[in-house]
Parts: structure tokens; sequence; C-alpha cells
């Protein structure tokens, strides 16, 4: 396993991060604990999730992802071992609608996560999207009617670095971080922390895969720049890019053909991007799912790229794509494809 320095909090983190979302849907306890046994043992010691999983949301077994890491947790006694990073969500069924990211809806919605999660502190907490409506979830550009949007009525930045601030000052969390948000609202929280000296956020968890790159327009060079980095989620475009949808194929039981919720990554232009990467795969003599990971773990703005799978075969084949170092004609041929059909999947 490779691993890199998290700011802030001085922790050497996986460059594999161990994704949850599908547990509690797809996986069983049983089956979650297996996963976690297997990323701990080949060297995955961050992992993520949220209080609103599992994905698709659904009101009857929100909180299940959380109470399945619990129970490891309070089962194998190895929290410490653990670099957690978990989320709060602006999710209508959540708090009774009271999901405002404001001081005393994120308390509440920390005591929420600890005691499911049977730990007494988060190391890296995050907001999952923007209480404000922007270009995100599948959206590329932003509209005219966004650009009318009033703020008013919004949480103010600085009371939820404020609030942020608070908790991490009472030991709940360690650091927080940003989600699914654009380069101005990441820039505003850098500002806001900057001009009255509070601690600002370290990560930004947004999709980034050979289908959707648009991080690296603006965000990556705030990466860069500020040090934030990017805690890559969806780098195989909900299982896209393995394969094994190729040719209008529909596996029994895959996250596809269970929810079409996902359908743009099946678009007209990623079903025609997804069939060249596959064909650069065949030609180089590589598994598509480990390249198409590869290419994720080598971006310099990448801080740890998030990984889901729904058994442990999966889960093993795609941390082994730590051990892959794709050559110069790989990804010669991979901006090819990016330059011809650029993130049609955003």
């Amino acid at each position: 396993m490779q691993y890199q320095m998290l700011p802030q909090i001085n922790e050497k983190v996986s460059k594999i991060c161990l994704g949850t979302m599908t547990w509690g849907q797809q996986n069983t306890e049983n089956q979650a604990h297996a996963q976690m046994d297997m990323a701990l043992s080949e060297g995955v010691n961050f992992w993520d999730t949220a209080e609103m999983y599992p994905s698709p949301p659904d009101k009857d077994k929100q909180g299940d992802t959380e109470r399945f890491m619990g129970s490891w947790f309070n089962k194998n006694k190895q929290r410490d071992k653990v670099i957690l990073a978990s989320k709060m969500s602006p999710m209508s069924f959540l708090r009774d609608g009271q999901t405002r990211y404001n001081a005393e809806q994120i308390s509440g919605a920390i005591d929420d996560n600890l005691q499911r999660l049977q730990t007494d502190y988060i190391d890296v907490y995050q907001l999952h999207w923007p209480e404000r409506q922007a270009n995100f979830f599948g959206q590329r550009g932003y509209d005219t009617e966004m650009a009318n949007q009033s703020l008013e009525g919004l949480t103010p930045f600085l009371e939820t670095i404020s609030a942020l601030n608070d908790e991490i000052k009472k030991g709940r969390i360690r650091a927080y971080g940003l989600s699914n948000d654009t380069s101005w609202g990441l820039m505003r929280y850098l500002w806001e922390a900057d001009k009255n000296n509070l601690i600002a956020p370290i990560t930004i968890q947004n999709p980034y895969s050979l289908l959707n790159r648009l991080y690296e327009v603006g965000l990556a060079e705030i990466s860069h720049r500020e040090n934030v980095g990017l805690l890559a989620y969806s780098p195989l475009g909900f299982g896209v890019l393995s394969g094994k949808y190729l040719n209008g194929k529909r596996p029994a039981g895959a996250r596809l053909t269970e929810y079409d919720r996902f359908d743009r990554y099946v678009n007209e232009q990623a079903q025609w991007a997804t069939v060249q990467y596959a064909k650069i795969a065949a030609d180089a003599g590589l598994d598509m799912a480990q390249m198409a990971l590869a290419f994720v773990n080598s971006r310099p703005f990448v801080i740890s790229n998030i990984i889901g799978a729904t058994n442990t075969e999966q889960l093993k084949a795609n941390i082994d794509s730590i051990n892959l170092t794709l050559s110069t004609e790989v990804l010669d041929a991979i901006e090819a494809v990016h330059n011809r059909q650029p993130n049609p999947s955003p």
C-alpha cells in the first residue's frame, strides 16, 4: 500500500480509501465486516462513510452503514488503526428536515454519527453537499437560475466554519472537509477561515474518473496551491469502467442493474468513451478496472481514491490497483480519448 500525509492532522492515510455506501442496501452486516477485515489486512487504513448511507438513500435504512462500522469497531477493538471519515448530509428526511450547516444541527448530527459508529471521535468530518444550489450531481454547467439564486436564508460560511472549529476543540472531530462542492465554494471556506484565523478544510470529496475529470478545471489548482487534497469518489463510474456493462450487459445484482438513478454513466457519449478505454486496456493486457483506478491513483491532487465493492473478490482486485503503474503509452492513449470526448459523465 502507498500512503500520503493528511494535512493538519499529520496522519498517513492509504492512497486507497474503503468506500462503504453499499452496506445496508447491497451488502449485509456480515459482508461489510468481511470487507473491513480485508481492507485493514491489505493496509487500507482510511475508511469513508456518511450519515445518509446506504445509497441510494432510504429513510428506513438510513444510518445502517455507520451502524455496521460501529459494530465492527466494538467487536474488533481496532478503532485506533483506522482514519475514519464521515459526513453530515442536507437530506430532507434527516433530523425532521433540520439539515442546515449551523452550530445546532452540526452538533446534533455529530452526536448521532458518534453513537452509530460507537466511537468518540471522527478524523475527517465532511459536509456532504452544499446547502446552496450549484452544478453538482450530474450537472455540468452553472445556469442562470443558479446565478440568480440568493444566499439569503442559508447558513453563513463563517457560522459553519466556527461550528466545525468548535467541534475540533471539543475533540469530537480532528479535521473537516467538503464534498460535492465547487471552486467558488471551496475558496469561500478557505477565505473565511483565513480571514478569521480559523482552521480551514483539508479535503474535498468529489467525483473523479476517466468519465469525469471536471476536477481538473479549477479545483486541481486549488488542491495544489492551497493544500486541499481530493478524495476521489466514483472512480469506476458506478462500475461502468470495469467493463461489465459493455455491449448492453446488465449483470444480476450489479448497481446499474438494480438502480437506474445513475444513468449519467451510460449515456451515449459515456458508452463510446468506455468502449475506447476498454480497447486501451485490452491492447495493453490490463484489467480495465485496475487501469481506471491506477489512473486516479496517479493524479498528484488525489489524497485517496475511494473504492467500493459488493464482494471481497472485487475489493481485493480494486485494492491491488495500487501496484499498477501505467505506461506513457497507456496514459497518452487515455489522453487521446479524453480529448475527443471529455467528461461525458459529470
